[in-house]
């Protein structure tokens, strides 16, 4: 969805062409996966973080296009909502101490946002779903006046023909805030609660052939990094999921009508259905179950051709279309100086607390991912993968209270298979990557102590809207403390397992 699409409007033949175009690219890549080198270099990763405005009352701030202005660096970009920003951190090795190096970045280039924000009248937020946003900051006006996203928005609406539906039921399993279960029904005439939700996002650089292993293992692993990196549990003033961000994103996309959906039509938000052998697998459903959104085709390119003249093709419409169809793990076919690639990119984790945690749970999910590839029988091959889709929801719902299914172990809360199993195959796993031993100690070990505090972003939220309820606060007021406090420690980088209460 980062192309350029400088149409607004499609005809049934666009469509048409638009079709034979994406399948054409998909014969291209399968000759390209038998018969043409990919990059081979050390493992790269790329970092994606997506960012939140407030104004002084800690409501959206509209100010994003004039952050952007003040800020005046590529790294930085629109997104979905007037009130989101993007920052893309440039691919690095991970080896050796890079990481670390990306932290200290990272602190860096959010400082200067900070700074922007603040010369803008607004404040930055780093969280999975802004705790202060209300019905009436959930409309197309809010958009960004981006062409791309005016036509999403027209084209989705369309594909839907009715209002978008959000109906998320919340609970309490863990019965520590001694209150009823919440529940949200809203409707919206624009795809603006989909720009609610920000996220991070971990690319990972593999070669086609270990492709299917990484995305297996990485389907396997969301769950957990669900259940350890929660940080979105209140939305429109409810208290629903701890990883509200999920059911919303699924429901603010979803572009069937419910006739679709009891059809069983695939929902273009998506865990998968299948484990895969090739990542031909992943383009060739997109290509089969989901109809064009954006379909625009450049005429004048042919992806067959261009590779018999011995170029690399950009198969630009297979990459727009995968970018319409939102997997929480991806896969992305790329071209960089003249060489082709492929990535896993990871989008379960939402963004904050704090550049330490977000570093922390990507070198946790690195480092799993490399042990279980490697490992003599794969996790997968003992595991349906309807049990890791309900890992995955239960994580969802529950963060570190709901248990988790794994194999050789059975049915085990996140926090006690984190401790027990996970943490030090995460770290024989960035041992692998050739990842510096003091930078796997300092990272892992803030996996180790939110497990054993069990104190997640969204753990904290709700324990502290909790305590300022107890004190006399009514909901919107206490959503405005607690997020006056979390904006301050998430500006001081400390992790969120260190993060006080109020009394």
């Amino acid at each position: 969805m980062g192309q350029d699409v400088d149409r607004r409007t499609f005809s049934r033949r666009d469509r048409q062409r638009y079709r034979a175009k994406v399948q054409r690219c998909l014969d291209a890549l399968a000759v390209m996966l038998r018969e043409h080198p990919f990059a081979r270099d050390e493992p790269m990763t790329g970092l994606e973080v997506e960012l939140n405005l407030v104004d002084h009352d800690l409501a959206p701030s509209l100010a994003g296009a004039d952050v952007l202005r003040a800020i005046g660096a590529a790294q930085f970009q629109s997104e979905l909502g007037r009130w989101n920003l993007e920052l893309n951190l440039p691919p690095r090795p991970l080896p050796g101490d890079q990481w670390q190096h990306l932290e200290r970045q990272l602190v860096d280039e959010l400082a200067v946002a900070r700074s922007s924000a603040v010369d803008c009248g607004a404040q930055l937020a780093v969280i999975g779903i802004l705790p202060t946003l209300q019905r009436h900051d959930l409309v197309v006006e809010a958009l960004s006046p981006d062409p791309r996203y005016e036509t999403l928005n027209e084209q989705m609406l369309g594909a839907r023909g009715e209002p978008i539906r959000l109906d998320i039921a919340g609970d309490d399993p863990s019965g520590r805030h001694g209150v009823e279960p919440e529940h949200l029904t809203a409707d919206f005439d624009s795809i603006a609660p989909e720009a609610a939700c920000t996220s991070m996002q971990l690319h990972l650089q593999v070669h086609p052939d270990s492709f299917a292993g990484y995305w297996n293992a990485a389907q396997c692993l969301a769950g957990v990094q669900l259940a350890v990196g929660a940080n979105s549990p209140f939305l429109l003033g409810s208290r629903l999921w701890a990883e509200t961000r999920i059911p919303l994103f699924e429901q603010s996309c979803d572009v069937r009508t419910p006739e679709l959906r009891n059809q069983g039509v695939r929902p273009r938000v998506w865990f998968g259905e299948r484990w895969i052998t090739s990542i031909l697998d992943l383009f060739s459903e997109n290509g089969r179950y989901f109809p064009a959104l954006m379909p625009h085709t450049d005429d004048d390119s042919d992806p067959m051709a261009e590779l018999e003249a011995g170029t690399v093709p950009g198969l630009d419409e297979l990459r727009l279309h995968n970018g319409t169809i939102w997997r929480w793990n991806r896969p992305v076919y790329d071209v960089a100086d003249g060489v082709p690639h492929v990535r896993v990119e990871n989008r379960v984790l939402p963004a904050g607390p704090t550049v330490v945690d977000m570093v922390a749970n990507a070198l946790f999910f690195y480092g799993l991912l490399r042990t279980l590839v490697e490992a003599e029988r794969p996790l997968w091959s003992m595991m349906s993968f309807e049990a890791a889709e309900e890992n995955f929801i239960t994580a969802a719902r529950h963060g570190l209270e709901g248990p988790l299914y794994w194999p050789g172990t059975g049915w085990i809360r996140p926090d006690e298979l984190v401790l027990r199993k996970l943490l030090p195959q995460a770290a024989d796993g960035l041992a692998r990557w050739g990842v510096e031993s003091d930078v796997t100690d300092r990272f892992l070990s803030i996996i180790e102590q939110r497990c054993v505090a069990r104190r997640t972003g969204a753990a904290w939220q709700l324990d502290t809207v909790a305590a300022l309820e107890s004190a006399g606060a009514d909901r919107p007021t206490a959503l405005h403390g607690m997020l006056e406090r979390y904006l301050e420690h998430s500006a001081a980088n400390e992790p969120v397992h260190t993060w006080p209460l109020p009394g």
